[in-house]
């Protein structure tokens, strides 16, 4: 039961629940669509005033900033593309933590350094607000067809009731521990995502000096057990050419950034990740938005070069 418009310490949150949704680019549009068409009460931001017109087409109502949005629901949920947007939300001029309703719950779901997420754990405290780190795994097409993969971070209780979110949006969830833990996996996560995607790539190109047929090997690479299901969408766009930003490079480069920070203020050297991290950026350099996969583009061209180039003396 709600009092009062709050909710209640022990509370699970249902689809009377009403949800506030901060962030609608590439994942958290779709994600908050799936909470609207699942039923949800919903009220939605961004700073692009164009990105909310769909939800309100479906029925959210579009807040004009995120504090009005925060005052006005029981859940807050976020999607954010780095610590700055996060911490501008929270803790600067959107204003969220200042004007949450007591027992209001956070639910951030951006890929975060751990001290951002656990600066605002602490914050949320000070406001009696419960905050969870729930870190997204999953590409476009998943967050479109609700088979997203979460990790979550706080209080493991609070975690739990907030499964009527997460089964709306996600085919699995795991709580991995305290704050902070949620994006922790995350980084390992996207860590063997990136390295994956470059050594995909590399062995395209290896493949491509092999004279190879490029459809052909790219078709039998997809049927092996050595592809991870993650990257198998991904050879049914390389084949095609087609590097639409689903997960773009830009935010791959980020991640990269975030899990070699993270080895460093931990002594643990990471020489694959670094290796791929620096192809990452060197083809994110382009300014082109692209997905993250454009690194086979990029060996490719590399492998076409050494036909071309002189011999070395």
């Amino acid at each position: 039961m709600q009092l009062c418009g709050l909710m209640l310490a022990n509370e699970r949150v249902t689809l009377r629940s009403r949800l506030g949704f901060i962030g609608l680019g590439y994942l958290g549009s779709r994600i908050a669509r799936r909470l609207v068409t699942a039923g949800f009460p919903m009220v939605v931001y961004d700073l692009d005033p164009a990105k909310a017109v769909e939800l309100a087409a479906l029925g959210a109502e579009v807040a004009e900033d995120p504090g009005k949005l925060t005052s006005a629901v029981d859940v807050v949920l976020t999607c954010l593309p780095d610590d700055h947007a996060v911490q501008a939300a929270y803790l600067g001029t959107g204003n969220v933590l200042n004007s949450a309703k007591p027992g209001a719950r956070i639910i951030e779901m951006s890929t975060i350094s751990l001290e951002a997420s656990r600066q605002i754990h602490r914050a949320a405290m000070e406001f009696s607000v419960s905050a969870l780190d729930v870190a997204v795994s999953g590409s476009t097409a998943s967050a479109e067809a609700g088979t997203l993969t979460l990790f979550g971070g706080g209080d493991r209780v609070v975690f739990e009731e907030a499964d009527a979110i997460f089964s709306a949006i996600a085919k699995q969830w795991f709580y991995m521990g305290p704050s902070g833990s949620g994006v922790a996996m995350k980084l390992v996560v996207n860590a063997l995502l990136g390295v994956g995607m470059q050594a995909i790539a590399e062995a395209v190109a290896l493949g491509s000096r092999l004279n190879l047929p490029r459809d052909l090997l790219l078709d039998t690479l997809a049927k092996t057990a050595v592809v991870a299901p993650a990257h198998l969408g991904k050879l049914a766009s390389v084949k095609k050419h087609d590097y639409a930003p689903q997960f773009p490079l830009r935010l791959m480069r980020k991640d990269f950034g975030l899990i070699l920070d993270a080895a460093t203020q931990f002594g643990l050297w990471m020489p694959t990740t670094e290796a791929a991290a620096a192809i990452n950026s060197a083809e994110s350099a382009s300014g082109i938005e692209e997905d993250f996969s454009a690194v086979v583009h990029r060996m490719e061209r590399s492998a076409e070069l050494e036909d071309v180039l002189p011999p070395v003396a």
